[in-house]
């Protein structure tokens, strides 16, 4: 791409405001997640009673837990898991499905049709329940839940990647592609992937922040994170016996969440906007 043309291209999404905002809370979650642990200022694992369920004071920022540990410290390491292990759910399940998708359109047939009576039996089912059940099957801890997710989320981007090929392989450049002898792999990766590549990018976006949700509801009803790993969700948990007598045990932890998710809708419509999702499929 020229260089005029990136700039044009960067100016466009910048000018968004609501990408621009999701690109600044998206770089100050990044910094804490990645930096912040060289800067807390406590052991995010170290338990001391005798200063439990304090408030916030110059030496704990946003006080301590029940067990006497340092809530800003246990908030910024659980950054790093909570938005990265749904990252990786979510990178996971887009180098599964989206491969799938392209494939099982592309060729049709038998293929396509036993490939998508899968997909269907699995989409029967209510994904968060599914994924109740196979994290409950393989036990209580974060890879089980990921490898839960991963095996709920990767059927949606098949699907979405399947009806996209089907609507774009009957145009004339896909046909002269055919005429060629282009092979199916070359075909499929010089394409249609560019094709189908923003409407993957921009769901991708959007579902971080549903996959950190779940993540999240699942460590705060035990089938996620166990103690003492600070991940936000299992954090909710842990204050929720003491929301009466210090609330912001679980209003901390929740402010982080709703701001994350927050952070990934934005970044998600604004490059809704910046694709032109609907005006390219229109």
């Amino acid at each position: 791409m020229e260089p005029n043309i990136m700039k044009n291209q960067t100016v466009k999404l910048l000018r968004d405001p609501t990408m621009s905002v999701g690109i600044f809370l998206a770089i100050l979650l990044a910094s804490v997640a990645i930096l912040g642990g060289m800067f807390v200022p406590h052991d995010p694992f170290q338990i001391n009673m005798s200063n439990r369920l304090q408030g916030a004071s110059f030496e704990h920022w946003l006080g301590t837990d029940q067990l006497g540990r340092d809530v800003l410290s246990r908030i910024v390491y659980g950054a790093k898991l909570t938005i990265g292990l749904g990252v990786i759910a979510i990178m996971v399940a887009v180098m599964v499905g989206v491969p799938i998708g392209l494939f099982s359109g592309y060729i049709g047939g038998r293929v396509d049709a036993f490939l998508m009576r899968i997909v269907d039996g699995i989409l029967s089912f209510p994904d968060f329940i599914l994924a109740i059940a196979i994290a409950g099957i393989l036990g209580p801890n974060l890879t089980n839940l990921i490898i839960a997710i991963v095996l709920v989320r990767w059927i949606v981007y098949a699907r979405v990647v399947r009806g996209l090929v089907l609507a774009e392989k009957e145009k004339e450049y896909i046909l002269v592609s055919k005429v060629s002898f282009s092979s199916t792999i070359k075909t499929i990766r010089l394409h249609l992937l560019p094709q189908v590549l923003p409407d993957v990018i921009v769901m991708a976006a959007i579902d971080v922040g549903k996959v950190i949700l779940l993540i999240s509801a699942f460590s705060y009803i035990g089938l996620g994170a166990q103690p003492p790993i600070p991940e936000w969700g299992a954090m909710l948990n842990e204050g929720r016996t003491y929301f009466q007598v210090v609330p912001s045990l679980m209003i901390y932890p929740g402010l982080a969440i709703m701001l994350t998710v927050l952070c990934f809708n934005l970044l998600g419509d604004g490059l809704n906007n910046y694709f032109d999702i609907h005006k390219r499929r229109g």
